[in-house]
Formats: C-alpha cells, sequence, structure tokens
C-alpha cells in the first residue's frame, strides 16, 4: 500500500477554528436535546431548560423557633413590670421549629422567653366571664412580639414559578436542594455526548494478559475515557482493533452508530501500519492531518456521516495534548457550556529550553515556591513518556516561531495542579535515589497537604539549584579525591555565601550492574574496554558519573576507548533497566536498583548520600515536617533498610553544619 504523508502542517490556532467552523457550518456543534432524570441523580449535570419553583418554599406559614404561636395583637402591653399572661390552647399554642402555625396566629415567642405558669383556683380569672379555671396553664411573657416574629412565611426561601436554575447551567449539590424544595421530582437535562474510543494497533494487547516481546498494555483508552466523563460526557471504549484497514473502516462506521464523537487511537503517523488517515478519508472526509505541535503533530481531524471523528496518536502525551484541544471544546459545546480558561502561574524557568522553530512545543513543567518566586523546572520532554503526565504541575507553551526560552526567564504555566498544592510542595532537585521515592510517599502519608517534588539532575546540578535559588534540598553523593569525605568540600566551593546543612539520608553501594550469570564475565572497569562490551553512564554532573570517571582515570581508561560511554541516563534504575533489556552490558549504579530488577552487582564503593539543606529553609514548617521522617519514622527507616544495599545507622544525623 502506498505510503501516506500528512497532508499539511497547520497552525495550531488555525486547526482549531478550522475544525470549528467546519463543524458549526454542518450544524454539528449545537447543545444536544435534553432527557429527563431524576432530581436526586442530576449532580454534574447541565440543565437543557429553565427550572421554574413548582412549588412556594415553605409552602405554609410555619415556626421559625420552638416556642409559642400567638396573635401579636394580645401581646401588647407586655413589660417586665407588667407582664402579659395568655392562656394556653386558646391565646398561645406550642410548636417546634417547622410545625404550621395555628390558623389565626401570626407570631412566634422563643420558649426561653417565656414562662409557664399554673394557675390556681383562686388565682386568675377568664377573661371572657368570672368564672375561675381550674389548673388551667398560662404562660407569662414581658416583651410584645411584632407581626411574622420568628415565622417564616409562604414562599420565604423560594415562590412557585420563580427561577431557580437557567438553562445551560451545571447542577451543584445546593441546587438539587433547591429543585426539590422548589417541587421537582425530575429534571430536564443535556444529553451526555457519548465519545466511542477506539484503540488500534496489532501490538496492542489488554491489561492482565501474559505478555510477550513485542507487547504494550494498551492505557489509552482509560486515560482518554476519564478525561470525557470529567468533562461530562459518556466515554465508551471499543475493542481494539488491529492494524488492518479494513477492519479499521468496520469499526469507525460501527463505533460511529454508537456515539456522537469517534476517536481513533494510534495509526495517525505516516508509517507502514498507519491507516488512520485512509480509513477516515475512505469512510467521510479528512480535513486536516497534521498540526504545527508538539508533541502531538499527526493528529488527524475528520467528519464521517455527518460526525466528528479524530485520529489522534498513540504516544500518550501526543494523545492526552491532542485529545484536549480537539475534542475538549467540542464537549462542552454539546452541553451548552464554556470551557473555563486553565489557572495560569507566572514562574521562573529555571533552565534554558530550546525548542524547533515552526511547532508550537507544551513543555511540561514541574512548578516549587521558593523563597516569594515560583520555579518551573522542565521534565522529559518525550512523547511516550506518560510520568512526565503524571509528575507535571502544568504546561509552559513554546510559540511556533520562537528557537526556545531562556533560563531565568518568566513564563505562563497552564496549571495542571491547583496552586495551593504547589505552595505546599517541597521542592528537591539533584541526585537520584530510590529511598527520596519512599520519602515521597510517607511524607504525603502523614502530612496531607505536603508533597515532595524531585527531579534527577545529578549532585552537581542539585547544588546549583540550590545556588540559584531553585530548590528547597538537594539530594547529593559528591567524592572529594583529596580527602576522601563526601559533600562538604563541594558544598564550601559552591555554596560558599550561603548556611547549608548536610543531612544523611544513607549510605549505600554502588557497583556496576549486570545480567544474572554474567554472561560477559565482567570482572570490573578494566573489561569496559573490551570490543564486546557496551557501558551506559550517567549524565554529566551527576555524583556517579564523577565516579566513573574516577576509576577510568584510576585505571588509566580513556573515554572515548568504552563503548557507550556518551550514552546517558539520569536515574539507577534507568541504567538498571537499560541492562536490563540488552541496550548496555554494564553500568555504575546503586545496589537497590540491581536487586530491583534481578540483576547481578560487582561491588565498585560505598558511598554517603546526603540532603543538602539551606539554613533558611531549614526550620520552615514543611521542611521539620520532612525531616521528622527522617529522623522519627520507624516505618520509612524500615522501609529502606528492606530495600536492600543501604546502611541507615546515620540516617538524619547532621553531618555538616557551615
Amino acid at each position: 500500500m502506498k505510503r501516506e504523508l500528512y497532508l499539511e502542517t497547520t497552525p495550531l490556532n488555525e486547526a482549531i477554528e478550522k475544525w470549528l467552523k467546519k463543524l458549526e457550518s454542518q450544524g454539528f456543534l449545537k447543545a444536544f436535546p435534553g432527557e429527563k432524570v431524576m432530581v436526586s441523580e442530576s449532580l454534574g449535570r447541565i440543565t437543557a431548560e429553565p427550572v421554574m419553583a413548582r412549588l412556594s418554599s415553605p409552602f405554609y406559614h410555619s415556626s421559625a423557633m420552638d416556642g409559642y404561636a400567638v396573635k401579636y395583637q394580645e401581646t401588647f402591653g407586655a413589660s417586665e413590670t407588667s407582664p402579659k399572661k395568655l392562656k394556653l390552647s386558646e391565646q398561645a399554642v406550642y410548636v417546634d421549629t417547622g410545625d404550621p402555625m395555628p390558623d389565626g396566629f401570626n407570631a412566634v415567642i422563643m420558649i426561653e422567653d417565656v414562662n409557664v405558669i399554673k394557675s390556681q383556683e383562686s388565682g386568675v380569672r377568664s377573661q371572657d366571664s368570672e368564672l375561675r379555671i381550674p389548673n388551667s396553664e398560662l404562660i407569662e411573657i414581658i416583651e410584645p412580639a411584632t407581626p411574622w416574629q420568628n415565622v417564616r412565611v409562604i414562599g420565604e426561601d423560594i415562590v412557585a414559578t420563580e427561577l431557580i436554575l437557567p438553562e445551560n447551567h451545571r447542577i451543584r449539590p445546593v441546587d438539587v436542594g433547591a429543585m426539590i424544595a422548589g417541587g421537582h421530582i425530575d429534571i430536564n437535562v443535556r444529553k451526555k455526548p457519548r465519545v466511542v474510543i477506539i484503540p488500534t494497533g496489532t501490538e496492542i494487547v489488554e491489561p492482565g494478559t501474559n505478555l510477550k516481546r513485542g507487547d504494550i498494555i494498551e492505557y489509552n483508552s482509560r486515560v482518554l475515557g476519564g478525561l470525557v466523563s470529567e468533562w461530562g460526557g459518556e466515554a465508551i471504549r471499543f475493542r481494539i482493533v488491529p492494524d488492518n484497514l479494513d477492519e479499521l473502516k468496520d469499526a469507525i462506521l460501527e463505533a460511529h452508530n454508537a456515539g456522537d464523537m469517534v476517536i481513533v487511537n494510534a495509526g495517525a503517523s505516516s508509517g507502514s501500519e498507519d491507516f488512520t488517515s485512509k480509513a477516515i478519508s475512505e469512510t467521510g472526509e479528512v480535513i486536516l492531518h497534521g498540526v504545527s505541535i508538539k508533541p502531538g503533530k499527526p493528529v488527524i481531524i475528520g467528519v464521517v456521516k455527518n460526525k466528528p471523528v479524530l485520529g489522534i496518536p498513540g504516544y500518550p502525551v501526543s494523545a492526552f495534548i491532542t485529545f484536549n484541544l480537539f475534542a475538549k471544546p467540542v464537549i462542552y459545546k454539546w452541553q451548552g457550556i464554556e470551557m473555563e480558561p486553565p489557572e495560569v502561574l507566572i514562574s521562573v524557568l529555571s533552565r534554558q529550553v530550546a525548542s524547533t522553530l515552526g511547532q508550537e512545543e507544551f513543555l511540561r513543567v514541574k512548578i516549587g515556591k521558593v523563597g516569594d518566586k515560583f520555579i518551573a523546572t522542565p521534565v522529559s520532554r518525550g512523547a511516550g513518556v506518560l510520568m512526565s503526565l503524571v509528575r507535571a504541575d502544568g504546561f509552559v507553551r513554546i510559540p511556533a516561531m520562537s528557537e526556545g526560552i531562556g533560563a531565568g526567564s518568566e513564563v505562563n504555566v497552564e496549571l495542571l495542579r491547583t496552586k495551593n498544592e504547589i505552595e505546599n510542595t517541597i521542592v528537591c532537585i539533584g541526585s537520584h535515589d530510590n529511598a527520596l521515592d519512599l520519602l515521597a510517599n510517607s511524607l504525603k502519608k502523614k502530612y496531607l497537604k505536603l508533597s515532595l517534588s524531585s527531579a534527577h539532575v545529578g549532585s552537581m546540578g542539585g547544588l546549583m539549584a540550590l545556588k540559584k535559588g531553585e530548590a528547597h534540598i538537594a539530594g547529593t553523593h559528591l567524592l572529594d579525591e583529596e580527602t576522601g569525605e563526601y559533600n562538604v568540600s563541594s558544598v564550601k566551593r559552591l555554596l560558599s555565601d550561603r548556611r547549608i546543612i548536610l543531612v544523611n539520608l544513607v549510605y549505600r553501594e554502588q557497583g556496576l550492574l549486570v545480567l544474572k550469570g554474567n554472561p560477559k564475565n565482567i570482572r570490573g572497569f578494566e573489561d569496559l574496554t573490551r570490543e564486546d562490551v557496551v557501558f551506559i553512564n550517567r549524565q554529566a554532573g551527576a555524583g556517579t558519573r564523577l565516579l566513573t570517571d574516577k576509576h577510568l582515570r584510576e585505571f588509566r581508561i580513556k573515554p572515548e576507548d568504552v563503548k557507550g560511554y556518551e550514552r546517558e541516563e539520569y536515574t539507577h534504575m534507568g541504567v538498571a533497566s537499560a541492562v536490563l533489556t540488552g541496550i548496555a552490558d554494564t553500568g555504575l549504579a546503586i545496589l537497590t536498583s540491581a536487586k530491583a530488577l534481578g540483576l547481578d552487582f560487582i561491588p565498585v564503593a560505598k558511598e554517603r548520600y546526603d540532603l543538602a539543606v539551606p539554613f533558611e529553609f531549614y526550620n520552615t514548617e514543611m521542611i521539620r515536617a520532612l525531616l521528622s521522617i527522617i529522623t522519627e519514622d520507624n516505618e520509612f527507616r524500615d522501609m529502606v533498610a528492606n530495600l536492600g544495599g543501604y546502611d541507615i545507622n546515620d540516617m538524619g544525623k547532621v553531618m555538616y553544619d557551615g
């Protein structure tokens, strides 16, 4: 089959405008008609017509207090010096809050303002005769009542025929109560948009399948379905469709009959097994194929038999972004509501970012409030890195005609988390260690409002982040080769103008990772020059990279003589994964990562891993909470110890303060 390339590369704003205008011109963007639902089940739905009160609330005069209903005219003249006595049942009737007012009564005196007395046969005459009233109860008041005092009159809350809710209103819990109070049992709401999501790909398998090499677990449809639910729609997940043009065309037509919009996930690019564009064009019309964004360029926009069809890329980040851009506005318009603009936070970009000219890039960033500034730090930019979305606090849009943004520039971040969550996040930048993940979980478990965010840029990068005011703490394990001491000399050299406190987290073993059984019989660094051995390195500035270079110098090995020296990973687990999957034969990492993935370990060094904390943050509420986990939480200490390869004897100990 002839390979199809992108039809065009359209600027984002132009693509969205073209998409919406096409749908509007064909009448596809009208708000959906209504359907009846029970008011009790209407929460979150959108009203399809105005809701008018059928009843007044209350629909009778009722007492607003516990007390005695009276006729206010009969209370005139009451005072402390001349109390007024009223006869129960005739002039005063006891009522509880909410009770209907007795006919003819028009005020309520609170029970605490009434004195109930027993009349004696010799004491009180009836107002109508000279007859004495044996054993009759009276109340005594010392202040006259005013008309309708402590009475909820008819319609005090809701008056019959008044507007309770307008059309195109999202129903809240209080709205549910108001509609019920106004006499409604059911209500007319917009029909939920039904979005059919078709996962495609011969390599895609259902969760729980026994996996074989080349399988990819299908999860994009669950992510997209969750977004549809958040936006007020109903997601319908279609069966997985293999890479076959005829099967995909049949699936699109079947999905068309089941929903209001069809989403084809994957196959949107121009590879030999990417059939989405052709399938849409042969069953309907492709409006455009290719948008100038990164990630998400190969998105396809089309219409099949009067219904919108989107072909979105298979990479999860691309799918998330393009689905938000092109599906969300349509789903909202169908419900008759406007999309709320994202919350935007002005932040300072922590490092320079280069970008491709001609493509609008959606840069994922982590944000932390360090001092009085919000600092945005870029995370992974790969279109296939789902965890970059999990970890990201927001997006920075880099304009298509920009080649990047300089470090220290102010940027607008479209938030994925709330500003309050960000303000309660501890920013840790520096060396990676698995114990940080456990620390983040323990912190969140014990202190619900706090979070720990870690970015792995190496020990040197962490200390420089502290220097530039971009982090609260930094993980570091920098060895001074002359003194044999860890971290202190680096802190003194790089942060001489700051008071920094080094708190030990762990001692850990570093070594060369190899496959189980060590099939290439790697014994140490001396074997890295062998032709059949491929090495995987850590990034420049990482403590592990410095340890690698130290040993290479000791063995008088030049970096260029090590195959794979230039290939870098940013975490110990990244190195372990590279060895496990055959990308490399060995790499330097901590023992814990070897244990996690079932690799063999050749010990090289025991090192000290500390947290560097600037003094100005040391006594803040957030950092004291974090340190309390390290110093006092036995459960956390046990979890770290159980990872293996750690010495926790000095955990929480201040190793340096200067």
